[in-house]
């Protein structure tokens, strides 16, 4: 397809040709906007969920990949205010594993990097990005890897002037992760995960297609992932608090 507002992948991809392997080296760059939609005039507010422990020190980049191995990913999201009016000078923030499941910084915990040498060596999957006039942000990356407990994910905060204005998280279809876990290098040398959208303890099933990236696979063999972020108008807007899976509240995950 060419990338409109639908394009979710089924499992196969909906893209010619097989999975790039790689990292974003093996990225055309050349892809489609997939924020084609008007958002309309009434926008859901996007609700916090945990900032998790393995947070670290993020860098202003686009490629956040630092060259590391795994199936390429151009990951596209839109930031606009409850009204549905792009918001222009946010910083997006964000955090996630590589495709062996581990995330990277010496300054990160134990659990995250498994004192792995090259993760802490590393700041790999790691980066911000500021909106332009469109509210828009995008990163080049691989898709995540998993560790047990937790399904795939990618961790973000949006920030204003300075501000934290929301801290969540943005899940995968299942079939898409499945698949990819199921065929790729680097990805299936792991086995199966053993927690999906259904079944995490930070979202809930219900509310896990809200947080879902719509998703589309290139020509190329990238992964297009892209979702619109909605703010608070204002700080003095209480936060939602997204669903918490295992029927609590979504708090910090156990070890990988």
């Amino acid at each position: 397809g060419a990338g409109g507002a639908g394009g979710a992948c089924g499992a196969g991809g909906g893209g010619a040709g097989d999975w790039a392997t790689g990292g974003t080296a093996s990225m055309s760059g050349d892809y489609p906007d997939p924020f084609t939609d008007d958002p309309g005039a009434a926008c859901a507010l996007v609700c916090g969920m945990t900032l998790g422990p393995c947070y670290a020190e993020t860098i202003v980049r686009k490629d956040i990949s630092e060259g590391t191995p795994g199936l390429p990913m151009r990951l596209a999201l839109r930031v606009v205010d409850e009204s549905c009016k792009p918001i222009d000078g946010a910083e997006v923030d964000v955090w996630h594993t590589s495709a062996t499941g581990l995330y990277s910084g010496n300054d990160s915990v134990a659990m995250c990097t498994l004192n792995d040498a090259e993760a802490l060596a590393k700041r790999w999957f790691r980066g911000v990005q500021t909106t332009d006039a469109n509210g828009r942000v995008d990163f080049d990356s691989c898709f995540p890897g998993w560790y047990s407990g937790r399904t795939i994910h990618i961790h973000f905060t949006v920030r204003v002037g300075g501000m934290e204005y929301v801290t969540s998280q943005l899940f995968f279809p299942d079939e898409l992760a499945d698949e990819i876990i199921a065929t790729q290098p680097i990805y299936k040398d792991r086995g199966a995960r053993d927690t999906t959208n259904e079944n995490d303890s930070v979202i809930s099933a219900e509310a896990a297609p809200d947080y879902t990236l719509k998703t589309e696979k290139m020509a190329d063999g990238a992964l297009l992932a892209w979702k619109t972020l909605v703010i608070r108008s204002s700080l003095a807007d209480t936060l939602c608090q997204a669903p918490g899976g295992m029927g609590g509240p979504g708090g910090p995950p156990p070890g990988p």
